[in-house]
């Protein structure tokens, strides 16, 4: 398939659901319900000759070919390690989830988390599966990519040593659910090596399709209680743990702010390193302090209601230790003295005293305590519940092209403009914003795509970040240097860095921006996809403002009729006139297909089409109409604004190309 008829294929897929939970794609063309099929009627188990079991699965570097570590490494199924194994055996818990000889504590985090939410984890793990009733060797998992569900499948043919899962596996040994999920990702990302290293909050992601920010309490924000409300109100996951950090190395990333009259630099500061340790040495991991908290264990955070007690209010957070038991024994916990002097409806309201690792602890002591909060903040698909509110979101994909689009920060004044740009419009406020004042609560993410499938290629991920600037006019066209340059930024991300994703939560008066995706340096070449989140409803004026165009860019032949008729001089390329008058003309295309597509559905039906050719200058008698309603219309008469754009540039060459042709084509318009 061409790249072109690609694009058209997803655009389709798309608009019938594919991408979604529900509808997840097929990863390497592999249906699970048709692949199970064909082993059981077959009488075989299932072989994944995509993810075989051979080293390239296991790694390339450490756990290469030729690597000790991989030596002595055989595959086996599950029915060769014990007699009676199971998928998942009464219920997923965290004891089902022990680490093996990968680096990616990270991974295990965040599976561990899928635990506490059943409804999530049938998202990831999809129920029916087991090693019993129609068994075939053959299992499959979902996971969230780059804005798409993605359906993998397996063998369950695990790498194993002296009998020995290699890699994760239950503390019981007999459970497998966690270690096929484990095979599963490493198929996703090319191999088990590649998924060394990396935060909880990529693989909160990736299992639930959400945005996760990140908070150090230390310098947490005065609002930071009110955040944590409004996140549970948003059904997000809330983690936190205490964690020790090792000393971090700062690189400075200067960027320079070209103004009308002044430059400034700024000073961005980044580590080298930012991995976690759970602890400095093994005696102090998972070590209970004296008010029996645990370090380098990660807590949930479900609850964060307001008391009145001794004339105050005393905000409480309720937090939730995997282990079932080991809580929280200073003030607020269950046995506490403070509960008996609240009134008694709040008491009631709130109260616990079952020692199931659940506990209230004054918001004041939670920041002195723990040392970060990570939210992963839900899509509306996820939730199910009535009782909640709902982000609203929006992605747009895109891709830094060297020597186009991949203009680098602010460091490059020549360059930066030529970044892609995406317009949002924000008008509606917070109904009780955090300050006070009318502001519009966003969070942005921008995320580089395949990071871990080109660990194994050498390539490193990028310093990426974003810039907001505050813009008032027509968000159709390109911003250039005139206007950017000579305006200040009002929001940035904070810092370039070189992780899977840069997410910051702003707070911004209603009007409208312009978000400006980039990496550090210029010419890195990358693909990207750029998410926010809105309390409220936004309009998303990215390219066609206000609309919902359906567009996939046009095609290569497309490009070639538009050279073809604006190129006067024959050398087969565009000259900067010409791609003025090539601009030009889409904005009027573009206004007629709009004042024509009046159910905003983003096509025109091939009723309307006839009035969008008057309107844009051709007047069609019913055979040059039903010659262009056949070629140019999809399977549900509709035309999308790529075809319309074809037409009328086919029509403007025929009426060019020879005089001969002009008396036939007025007997025909």
């Amino acid at each position: 398939m061409t790249s072109i008829a690609g694009k058209l294929a997803r655009q389709n897929e798309r608009a019938e659901g594919m991408g979604t939970n529900k509808n997840a794609v097929k990863f390497c063309n592999q249906d699970y319900s048709t692949l199970k099929t064909q082993c059981l009627q077959k009488g075989r188990l299932f072989e994944d000759d995509t993810f075989p079991a051979g080293s390239s699965s296991l790694g390339f570097n450490i756990l290469g070919p030729n690597s000790s570590e991989t030596q002595g490494v055989v595959w086996k199924r599950p029915k060769e390690l014990c007699k009676n194994p199971c998928f998942i055996d009464n219920g997923a818990t965290r004891t089902d989830i022990c680490q093996g000889q990968l680096g990616d504590c990270w991974l295990m985090a965040a599976i561990a988390s899928l635990t506490l939410d059943q409804e999530i984890l049938a998202r990831v793990v999809p129920p029916g599966q087991s090693f019993q009733e129609n068994y075939a060797g053959i299992f499959h998992f979902q996971f969230w990519q780059f804005g798409d569900w993605i359906d993998v499948v397996i063998d369950d043919k695990l790498p194993t040593r002296n009998g020995k899962l290699v890699f994760v596996h239950s503390s019981q040994g007999s459970e497998f659910w966690s270690a096929l999920l484990e095979k599963a990702y490493a198929k996703l990302n090319g191999c088990y090596e590649a998924l060394s290293g990396g935060s909880a909050t990529e693989g909160f992601e990736d299992f639930t399709g959400g945005i996760s920010e990140k908070y150090e309490l230390k310098n947490a924000p005065s609002y930071l209680f009110k955040v944590i409300q409004r996140a549970l109100q948003l059904g997000s996951l809330l983690a936190c743990a205490i964690e020790v950090r090792e000393t971090f190395r700062w690189k400075v990333l200067p960027v320079v702010h070209f103004t009308k009259f002044t430059s400034v630099t700024l000073v961005f500061l980044e580590p080298f390193t930012g991995m976690f340790v759970q602890a400095r040495s093994s005696n102090e991991r998972e070590a209970i302090t004296p008010l029996k908290l645990v370090k380098g264990h990660a807590y949930s955070l479900t609850a964060a209601e307001e008391v009145h007690y001794q004339g105050k209010t005393v905000e409480l957070v309720r937090l939730r230790n995997p282990w079932g038991n080991v809580e929280w024994t200073g003030p607020w916990s269950d046995s506490s003295g403070e509960w008996n002097r609240i009134l008694p409806e709040e008491k009631a309201k709130l109260v616990n005293v079952a020692e199931d690792g659940e506990f209230w602890m004054a918001f004041s002591d939670f920041l002195q305590s723990f040392a970060t909060l990570e939210i992963c903040n839900l899509t509306p698909d996820t939730l199910t519940s009535d009782k909640l509110s709902y982000w609203n979101h929006y992605q747009f994909s895109g891709q830094w092209k060297v020597g186009s689009t991949a203009g680098g920060c602010l460091n490059f004044p020549a360059t930066f403009c030529s970044n892609p740009q995406y317009a949002i419009k924000l008008e509606d406020v917070d109904d009780d914003p955090f300050d006070g004042e009318d502001r519009c609560t966003l969070l942005v993410g921008l995320m580089q795509k395949d990071g871990r499938k080109q660990k194994k290629l050498g390539i490193e991920l990028n310093y990426i970040g974003f810039t907001i600037f505050k813009f008032k006019g027509r968000t159709d066209v390109h911003l250039g240097q005139e206007v950017l340059l000579r305006n200040s930024p009002v929001a940035r991300n904070g810092s370039f860095i070189n992780a899977r994703e840069a997410c910051t939560r702003f707070h911004l008066p209603p009007g409208e921006y312009i978000i400006i995706p980039s990496t550090f340096d210029a010419n890195m070449q990358g693909s990207f996809l750029l998410r926010v989140f809105t309390e409220k409803q936004a309009i998303n004026c990215n390219f066609f403002p206000g609309s919902k165009i359906k567009t996939a860019g046009f095609s290569l032949n497309t490009c070639r009729d538009i050279v073809s008729l604006l190129d006067k001089d024959g050398n087969g390329k565009l000259n900067l006139e010409e791609l003025h008058v090539l601009w030009q003309k889409i904005q009027k295309y573009l206004e007629v297909f709009q004042s024509v597509d009046t159910d905003n559905s983003g096509t025109m039906s091939t009723h309307e089409m006839r009035e969008a050719l008057a309107k844009a200058g051709f007047q069609v008698n019913n055979a040059v109409l039903q010659a262009i309603v056949s070629r140019y219309a999809g399977p549900d008469f509709s035309i999308n604004f790529d075809s319309f754009v074809s037409c009328l540039i086919r029509l403007e060459m025929l009426y060019s190309e020879s005089l001969f042709l002009r008396p036939l084509l007025h007997r025909c318009f």
